[in-house]
């Protein structure tokens, strides 16, 4: 699950060089719009931005030695993969986002919060950097807990 052995320059290295290519321009957009807080690790096979331990130490779904991931990155065996839990904590937010991606004239490949994509011109990075910022580490963590309950 949660990977300190990997760093994340070993994960990119180990991708395609087309999927590196596209793993690392979006990775670039979520650095430049991540609210302060989330630290960047691998978990579950992911570059995955996460509220630290020493900030909520309940663990992701009661694991205390897991972190709670925001946003995750990945590389599937036919597809990238952009996991957005940022968003699918808020369903306001999640509206706006397939309204927002939509708008752009690309089409959502999506789950939840899994955005699917083959390359990167799939994907409207600017409606991606607006969803990273969409939570504080705060407000996440909130979020997060409602939908516990």
């Amino acid at each position: 699950m949660y990977n300190t052995e990997v760093t994340i320059a070993e994960y990119l290295e180990k991708l395609p060089m087309d999927r590196r290519t596209a793993i690392a321009e979006v990775r670039k957009v979520i650095r430049k719009n991540l609210p302060t807080g989330y630290q960047e690790v691998i978990q579950y096979d992911m570059i995955t931005y996460v509220v630290p331990l020493s900030v909520y130490s309940a663990g992701y779904l009661g694991n205390k030695e897991v972190p709670l991931p925001y946003l995750s990155l990945g590389n599937q065996k036919n597809h990238m993969s952009l996991y957005l839990t940022c968003i699918s904590t808020n369903k306001k937010a999640q509206d706006w986002f397939v309204h927002a991606y939509k708008k752009t004239g690309k089409k959502p490949d999506m789950g939840k919060s899994c955005v699917r994509f083959k390359a990167l011109a799939d994907l409207p990075l600017d409606v991606i950097g607006k969803a990273v910022k969409i939570a504080t580490v705060e407000e996440f963590i909130v979020a997060y807990e409602k939908t516990r309950k």
